[in-house]
This record gives structure tokens, sequence and C-alpha cells, in this order.
């Protein structure tokens, strides 16, 4: 008898108790939930990515400058002294390899004096003009500089304590500050052989094809050099990724109702220019905020309420916590609605009124037993 009062005290008490942390679960939900409407989320113009495993590339950051390949400049000088009498040449136009640039005048007897035409060496664009009309020249003169910029160098400057990490034909990712969004894709071609004792730093070169001429020497570069790529790896592009270094979340689409997105803590491991690895907090499949996250920060409660957002997903109505309406709830709207108030019991007065009910059953069913012939019972 003892047995069994036992469990049916257990039991009671997980019927009283085992609701309290469903609806800490949904006030907690709810709590960590943006709900919008069609409209805001169009101005918030949110997008999602599919989170999912996948290669994740490890990669080394570091800044540098475009410069001029080696021997893809040339000067124009003359191997005579003498004195300019024509110049036709403009700083940074572009000229063909044998254009006359320059008409000198030699010292020679002659009447006239004779003349030598200096034409361009190699094709490019004038960079710089060291000479007037009239002027007199030596042969130790520069007359004018001369840069092919069909391709340049990409310099970046490797912190030494990183320099066992890069090697000779390792992939780089290249961003130049003139255009932000796009991407240039360039390989090591060779380390400097002397480390930068000013800046602790070694060079690292690309040879980057520059078609349209729109790479100029000393224009600011970034650099993502690839070191290592690891397969299987949950990850994320950097922009969804929100919050302070000791809280780290993302926003989850949620599955069931539209226009609402969870604010999901994450554990995040390493970070390359593009992506972040999750380590906790996310499973494939999760459609995360990656456009737009930012906004939902402070987009606070949105514009509709949970149960709005329920009733219209799921085409019946929800209570304002999200929970399910059911006839006792109805009921209960209508009494409040008619004038008579109702009595919500809490927890403790259930399972008061359910441990009452037991053990009267209980003792009832003792009596029973004693008047039956023939049988006792224990004490």
């Amino acid at each position: 008898m003892n047995r069994i009062f036992l469990t049916a005290l257990a039991l009671a008490a997980q019927f009283c108790t085992g609701a309290e942390p469903a609806a800490k679960s949904r006030a907690a939900k709810l709590a960590s939930t943006v709900f919008l409407d069609e409209i805001s989320v169009k101005n918030l113009r949110l997008q999602t990515v599919m989170a999912e495993e996948q290669g994740f590339e490890e990669t080394i950051f570091a800044l540098g400058r475009i410069d001029v390949r080696p021997g893809f400049s040339a000067v124009v000088s003359s191997r005579i002294a003498g004195r300019v009498v024509k110049v036709d040449a403009s700083p940074d136009h572009h000229v063909d390899k044998g254009e006359v640039l320059v008409v000198v005048e030699s010292g020679l007897p002659g009447d006239p004096p004779p003349q030598i035409n200096l034409t361009a060496p190699i094709s490019g664009l004038i960079s710089e003009i060291d000479v007037v009309l009239g002027e007199p020249v030596r042969p130790e003169n520069h007359l004018l500089t001369i840069v092919d910029l069909s391709s340049v160098y990409g310099v970046a400057r490797i912190p030494e304590n990183m320099a066992a990490r890069v090697k000779k034909g390792l992939a780089a990712r290249i961003k130049v500050s003139g255009w932000p969004d796009e991407e240039l894709k360039a390989r090591i071609e060779h380390l400097g052989a002397v480390a930068d004792h000013a800046s602790g730093t070694i060079e690292a070169a690309f040879h980057i094809n520059n078609p349209d001429m729109k790479l100029r020497p000393g224009m600011r570069a970034e650099f993502s050099i690839v070191t290592s790529r690891r397969e299987g790896v949950m990850s994320i592009p950097r922009q969804a990724l929100q919050g302070e270094p000791s809280n780290r979340f993302v926003y989850v689409e949620d599955d069931t109702v539209r226009y609402a997105f969870i604010k999901v803590p994450v554990e995040i491991g390493l970070a390359n220019d593009r992506h972040v690895e999750i380590i906790s907090g996310l499973f494939p499949g999760d459609k995360v905020v990656t456009e737009g996250a930012y906004s939902l920060s402070y987009a606070g409660k949105g514009t509709i309420s949970l149960k709005e957002a329920l009733d219209a997903a799921h085409g019946h109505e929800h209570n304002e916590d999200g929970s399910e309406k059911t006839g006792a709830d109805s009921d209960a709207k209508s009494k409040q609605a008619s004038g008579t108030s109702g009595t919500k019991l809490s927890s403790l007065t259930l399972f008061s009124l359910l441990t009452n009910v037991i053990l009267a059953v209980l003792l009832v069913t003792s009596r029973l037993r004693r008047n039956i012939p023939g049988q006792t019972t224990a004490g």
C-alpha cells in the first residue's frame, strides 16, 4: 500500500510540475524571437543562407600595396648630349613601343645639326616626364618613364611570426580599396629574401593580371592567404555573426512561423575573410540571416505579436504566450466576457488537490479490504 501511495504521489508531482519547464521554454523562446510582417522583412532586406558542413579555409590576413612588376618599366634617355627640340608625350597617356616621344638636336656640326628621335622602348603608360622643350640633355639624364600595367605585383607584408605558414605557390584572395566589392585571385610568386627590420615583416609578392589597368602602383591592398583547408566544418558567412566576443549569436528563421527570427547563441572557432566556424549552437539546415542581421538586433519585438504570427501561420487561434488554445481557454474567456471571473489554479494548489484525492481513494480501498471475510491487512 505504501508503494502504491508513493508512486501515485510521484505521478501527481510530475503532472503538476511538468508544465512549468514547458512554459519557461516558451517564455525564453518568445523573449528571443523577433516577429515581423512582410513589409518589414522587405524594408530590412533580409537574406538567409542554410547552415551546412563544408570545406573551411584557414587564412592569414596581411596588408600591402600594388607595385610595378620587375621588368615592366623603362626609361627614355639620349645616347648623346644635345638639346630637346620636341616633346610629344603627356603624363598618364598610353604609348606604343617604337613611338617617337622626344626629338633631341645633337651638338655635332651641321646645318641644321643632326637630330635624334627617342622612341618608347615598351608599350605602356607614361608615369614620369623629366624634360621640357629646349632643355639641354646628357646621356645620364632620364627623360621619360614608362610603365606596363597589363600585369602588376601585389606585395603583401607578412608578420615574421607567421612566416612558417607561408610558402611559394599558396593562393590568396586580394581586395583593393578602390574596388571593395571585387575580389582578385593570385598565388605567391616569391617570398622576400630579407625581412624588413622596421616593420618586422617579410614580403610576399603576387603576380596579378590587370587587363583593364585599373590597378595602379601604390594602391593599398588586403590579402587573405589560404594556408590550409578542412572538410566537414559547420560554418556561416561572417556577416551573419552578431554580438560581442563574449556573447556571439545569430538569427535563425523560424521554420513554423512566417517572418519570425530566433536569436540563437553560438560558440565560434576560427574565422577567415568569408566564413566563421561554428562549434555549437546551429544544426545543418538552419536558415541563418546574413544580409540585414545587424538590423534585426534593433528590431525589438517587431511589428506583430506572437499570437498574431501563430494564428496566421497555423490557421487557428493561440494564447498570448503562443500555446495552443483549448476548449477550457475558450470557456474561461467567455466567462470573463460575461462578467464572471474564473479562478486560476496554481501548480501548488493543483498538486494539493490531486494528493487529497489519491489519499481518499486509498483510504476507501483500505476499508473495503478490511470488511472482506478471510482477508487481513498489512500493518
